[in-house]
């Protein structure tokens, strides 16, 4: 088995990232509570999407989505703001609108930012979605994989949670990507919120282990590693803040030994000051080329950080894609999850000028 991630040309396929998982309408109620709102701003997200999204938008990168919508005017809704964030919509597996969602649905995820001492905090309404019911025979996989071409595939533990059904379609679009010789990448992102009704952490690291022997980028930060595939992180405490950049060599360590089929590991690692003030970072590994830190951005100040781990996940494998340099790929990666922070949203607002620039070290100065 060779420690080199090969990926396929540009020229030889039709997209270089596609994405597995749910796009949901997110409903924020800006400086407010939801509780107390009276109006909400409409996006969209997924933790899945978000890193499809993010290598369009910010990086020019050809993308899809793998998803499936129930055909309704919120159906409608998502679909117009997938395709304004660019990405190819013709894998949207549609459901007929029963009329009250009672056969299927389309996610809700009510989202206010936090401020200070009062975290952020998140509101989803997301069960029987379609997504959750979307089976392998619902795409067309040997034409996405086979006769298009797909560079690198894309999906995670969000999606791997919502139900029995989608954990297995997971696993057979994982496969078939495999089969076809994309590059598979996959973020733990794990939700105790979703896990708990399907038999919590046991069940987590049950699904997460038998998807782990097909991923080559597996990402996560350490409470996921933790939880999705039992991986013990010496030194830490029961919140987990106490952790240092040994901890964390550690465990991709024992993670890479124990699932030898991965090529890289990507880690963020963040100490939660107050909602609005967080120390970030980033560590990653590559199995050529051992391990690297990004730069440490102590006092970052955060507008929203809904979505950071994501942007984070797609200037990541931008770095690993483009070239092949996993330093390079870490520090566009917290580059990017810093700038996503900055801005209201799950997505991205960042161009690849911005995410380059702070990676190299530029400043906030004024731009004339």
């Amino acid at each position: 088995m060779s420690d080199a991630l090969t990926i396929k040309s540009a020229e030889e396929t039709t997209y270089d990232i596609v994405s597995l998982g749910e796009v949901m309408l997110r409903l924020d109620p800006g400086a407010g509570r939801i509780r107390t709102t009276r109006q909400f701003a409409a996006s969209e997200g997924g933790g899945e999407y978000n890193v499809a999204r993010g290598l369009r938008r910010a990086f020019q990168k050809r993308g899809a989505i793998l998803t499936s919508l129930v055909r309704n005017e919120v159906g409608l809704l998502l679909e117009d703001l997938i395709l304004t964030g660019g990405l190819d919509t013709r894998f949207i597996h549609w459901v007929d609108d029963d009329g009250i969602g009672q056969s299927a649905r389309n996610g809700l995820n009510f989202t206010e930012r936090g401020f200070g001492v009062r975290g952020a905090v998140g509101c989803s309404d997301r069960a029987h979605t379609a997504i959750s019911q979307l089976t392998p025979e619902d795409i067309d996989l040997d034409y996405l994989f086979g006769e298009l071409g797909v560079r690198w595939l894309h999906t995670g533990g969000i999606y791997a949670a919502l139900s029995e059904q989608a954990s297995e379609t997971a696993l057979a679009v994982i496969k078939k990507a495999k089969e076809y010789g994309t590059v598979v990448s996959y973020d733990l992102n794990y939700r105790p919120s979703l896990w708990n009704l399907h038999g919590g952490k046991a069940r987590a690291q049950e699904v997460n282990k038998s998807l782990a022997p097909f991923v080559d980028v597996m990402i996560g930060n350490e409470e996921d590693f933790t939880a999705c595939l039992g991986l013990e992180i010496e030194g830490a405490n029961e919140n987990l803040d106490n952790l240092q950049v040994e901890s964390f060599h550690k465990m991709i360590e024992k993670a890479a030994e124990t699932f030898p089929n991965f090529k890289a590991i990507g880690t963020t690692m963040r100490q939660v000051r107050s909602a609005t003030i967080n120390d970030w970072g980033a560590v990653a590994w590559k199995r050529d080329q051992g391990f690297v830190q990004a730069t440490q951005r102590d006092g970052l100040e955060i507008f929203d950080r809904v979505g950071g781990g994501d942007s984070f996940a797609s200037g990541l494998i931008f770095g690993l894609m483009e070239y092949g340099d996993v330093q390079k790929a870490v520090e566009l990666g917290a580059a990017h999850g810093a700038l996503a922070m900055t801005t209201p949203g799950d997505t991205t607002m960042a161009t690849r000028a911005e995410v380059e620039n702070l990676a190299r070290g530029g400043s906030a100065r004024v731009k004339r």
